[in-house]
């Protein structure tokens, strides 16, 4: 029987700073390089005891986007872990309930963060014999942002972006992130950069000044070397992201990109100071559904209350 009946996890979203792809493979994935940081923007994932059942719950914002039923990535996560690790077991069944905050469909892991979420909760709730390690395989099954979510920090990301190397970084990093109203599909970003980019790498790589700039906690050095191989097929499905990344710049940012697949824009900022008064001249614009500040990075999937 589970050691708790209510078990809670905060999940941070996160940033690509790099994201290169190569071409589509024969499995249809793509090799990637990529960095991600966790940033201060929070999803809550409670698993609650419920013998034999699978179920989920989703409040807060842009709730209605998320499924409340079985193809929730976070119920699939639930099942996967209750498969594996409890398996033989017929006690075991949760119901997950989903308090949002990170953009939904935003290219900031939004559902792969839940996912973590749910196998680090119901790991506890059902008192199973689990590792750091066994999580992150079970997360990399359920898709390639998961391992991420549960680590957290600043990490490289190579393969499909589950296989993770911590990156030296020093220093917080200032974010304002601008924050579309409508979805962008990470498949569909994917098909259209397949069509305008017939030449992609075979092996990608990260930008070693990147990753200098981050070792130097330079967010001006870090600010010049954000790049992003989808942000190209983002702004021919999204045109006028190109307004959003153009206006930060103006109003002050070091640094300006699309999130993963979009249509979250990231903004980088000097300092703390910066990113205050960017947030604050940029919702005055009127470009974005709305603005929020985070910064970063923060620690992956933890156990609150």
């Amino acid at each position: 029987m589970a050691e708790a009946e209510i078990v809670r996890v905060r999940v941070a979203g996160k940033i690509n700073l790099a994201l290169r792809s190569g071409a589509r493979r024969p499995d249809g994935y793509h090799s990637l390089a990529t960095v991600f940081q966790a940033v201060s923007v929070y999803d809550e994932v409670e698993a609650r005891w419920a013998p034999g059942t699978f179920t989920v719950s989703v409040t807060g914002e842009q709730a209605a986007l998320v499924p409340a039923d079985g193809t929730n990535l976070a119920v699939k996560a639930a099942r996967l872990l209750a498969a594996t690790a409890g398996a033989g077991r017929t006690d075991l069944g949760c119901h997950v309930a989903i308090r949002k905050a990170i953009p939904v469909t935003g290219g900031m892991a939004g559902g792969s963060a839940d996912a973590a979420g749910a196998l680090l909760a119901c790991a506890v709730l059902w008192d199973l014999d689990t590792s750091p390690d066994d999580l992150l395989e079970l997360g990399a099954r359920l898709g390639a942002d998961v391992p991420f979510s549960l680590t957290g920090g600043t990490a490289l990301g190579t393969g499909r972006g589950d296989r993770l190397t911590p990156a030296l970084s020093r220093g917080s990093y200032h974010w304002v992130l601008a924050l579309s109203d409508g979805e962008l599909s990470t498949p569909e970003v994917f098909g259209r950069f397949d069509a305008i980019t017939p030449e992609a790498a075979q092996r990608p790589e990260v930008p070693s000044a990147l990753l200098n700039a981050l070792i130097g906690g330079d967010p001006l050095a870090l600010g010049r070397q954000l790049v992003n191989d989808l942000q190209p097929a983002a702004l021919s499905l999204r045109p006028q992201l190109r307004q959003v990344l153009q206006a930060g710049l103006d109003l002050g940012a070091v640094g300006a990109i699309v999130s993963g697949s979009g249509p979250t824009v990231a903004l980088l900022a000097a300092d703390e100071s910066a990113a205050i008064d960017l947030s604050v001249r940029l919702g005055s614009e009127g470009l974005c559904r709305a603005v929020k500040r985070v910064h970063g990075p923060v620690p992956g999937a933890r156990l609150i209350g």
